[in-house]
């Protein structure tokens, strides 16, 4: 009877471990206070207020400036020239508005003809243009500064593991 306690108990146990993990599937996580729940993520996307839209609305530099300044993307703002590289509008321009609330840019001479003759800018999501300039000031310098400074950072971690993993 004991044993058979001692075992009902190891298997509650394992359970209790099991039921804690059971929804990350196969994805790799090593932070438990990030969920991976596809409901969570989304209605944080959707929820998420301005400045954190504004985060969320970042574009990728091009070549030249990713090399220059040695960040990946930054987050889009007005007087960014950009080009876009994905769909039926692809052209160069600057960006005249960031419309946070719909998730889109709107840039110079992407618009179309409504019906009755009146022009409106086509919404552009940021993840589809590439920024060719950007449009510095104080902040914007602070910014590449930090992200630079983080990802040298990062270059020299991962230098150092595999120094270490050479040995």
């Amino acid at each position: 009877l004991a044993q058979r306690k001692r075992a009902a108990e190891a298997a509650q146990q394992q359970h209790r471990h099991d039921h804690h993990h059971h929804h990350t599937g196969s994805r790799m996580k090593f932070n438990p206070n990030v969920s991976s729940s596809r409901r969570k993520s989304r209605k944080a996307h959707f929820a998420a207020h301005s400045t954190a839209r504004a985060k969320l609305m970042s574009a990728p530099l091009s070549k030249e400036l990713r090399q220059q300044y040695n960040v990946r993307s930054v987050p889009i703002r007005k007087n960014d020239e950009v080009q876009i590289v994905r769909g039926r509008n692809k052209s160069e321009g600057k960006v005249v508005q960031v419309y946070r609330k719909k998730f889109v840019i709107h840039v110079e001479g992407v618009d179309r003809e409504k019906a009755n003759g009146q022009t409106v800018k086509i919404g552009i999501h940021p993840s589809k243009v590439v920024i060719k300039k950007l449009h510095l000031d104080k902040c914007r310098k602070q910014l590449l500064e930090r992200k630079n400074r983080e990802t040298l950072a990062a270059q020299g971690k991962f230098t150092d593991a595999e120094v270490s993993r050479v040995d």
